[in-house]
C-alpha cells in the first residue's frame, strides 16, 4: 500500500490527522507538502509540532526565513520553497542535513524542488473541498514509508 486518503470536514479533523501523523512518522521523515495557496499547509504543519508539544504560535509560515526549527518531544524543521528559485537554491539552505538528521521534515511547496528531495519520503497533497474542509492524499516515495501509510489506514480514529 503506497496511499492514503484522510477527508478532513473541519479543522478539528486536520488536527485529528496530524496527531496522527506525529505518531506515525519515524525520526528521519521527509514530508513534501504540495498544494495551492491556502490549502492548509501551514496548519498541518501546526497540528503535528502541536502533538509533539511545540505551541501553536510558535509554528507559522517560514516563506520569508525559509526555515523553521522547532524543539518539543521531537524536533521539527519546517521549511518553505515558495520563493525558492531552482533546486539549487534549495540545496544550498543545507537540506542534506536536515534530510539526514531524526528530525521530522516538513517542505511546504516541495513540488518546486522535487528532484533536490531525498530517494524516499512521504508526500502529501492538499486538496480544497470546501471552506474548511480538505482531502489529504498521502503517498509513499520509494518503498520507506509504505508502513506509514499501513498504519494510518488501520487507524480507526481517521
Amino acid at each position: 500500500m503506497n496511499q492514503f486518503v484522510f477527508q478532513a470536514a473541519d479543522e478539528q479533523d486536520t488536527e485529528r490527522f496530524g496527531n496522527a501523523l506525529a505518531a506515525a512518522l519515524p525520526p528521519g521523515t521527509v514530508v513534501a507538502l504540495c498544494g495551492t495557496l491556502g490549502a492548509g499547509k501551514t496548519r498541518l504543519v501546526q497540528a503535528v509540532a502541536a502533538a509533539v508539544g511545540v505551541p501553536r504560535g510558535e509554528v507559522v509560515s517560514p516563506t520569508f526565513v525559509l526555515c523553521q526549527e522547532y524543539h518539543g518531544t521531537r524536533r521539527v524543521y519546517h521549511l518553505d520553497a515558495y520563493r525558492i528559485r531552482d533546486e539549487d537554491e534549495f540545496r544550498e539552505l543545507g537540506v542534506e542535513e536536515l534530510f539526514a538528521s531524526d528530525a521530522v521534515t516538513f517542505i511546504e511547496w516541495a513540488d518546486r524542488v522535487a528532484g533536490a528531495l531525498p530517494n524516499e519520503y512521504l508526500q502529501i497533497d492538499i486538496g480544497v473541498t470546501g471552506p474548511t474542509a480538505r482531502q489529504f492524499v498521502m503517498r509513499a516515495i520509494g518503498t520507506g514509508y509504505e508502513a506509514v501509510i499501513a498504519l494510518l489506514s488501520k487507524r480507526s480514529l481517521l
